[in-house]
């Protein structure tokens, strides 16, 4: 069983409480009658889906009812950090990089 942090509950939850509702810092388009359709298509449709580090959105249904950001690997689940909606994460694939090639 995984467990999360909530930031905004600021304790660690089970999994089976939260909803992920996609990939995190994808900015709607100002004025979105005056792109084309392929544009629009882009936007509401297509992701990075990366292997390794993801920045996602989940939704703490069963506690605060809150959107939050989280930062997971994608190939082990592991959760790195998560972060309040607005904030920017901390953890990116290239700051992970830069730590493995320090610890080396």
């Amino acid at each position: 069983m995984h467990h999360i942090y909530c930031p905004y509950c600021e304790e660690m939850r089970e999994e089976e409480e939260y909803s992920y509702t996609g990939e995190a810092h994808i900015e709607r388009p100002k004025d979105p009658a005056a792109i084309s359709d392929e544009a629009w298509a882009d936007y509401m449709f297509f992701r990075s889906n990366p292997r390794g580090i993801h920045h996602e959105m989940w939704y703490h249904a069963a506690g605060c009812r809150r959107y939050f950001n989280a930062t997971r690997d994608t190939q082990s689940y592991k959760v790195h950090e998560t972060y309040k909606m607005g904030e920017m994460p901390s953890i990116t694939a290239e700051t992970l990089a830069q730590a493995k090639g320090d610890a080396s």
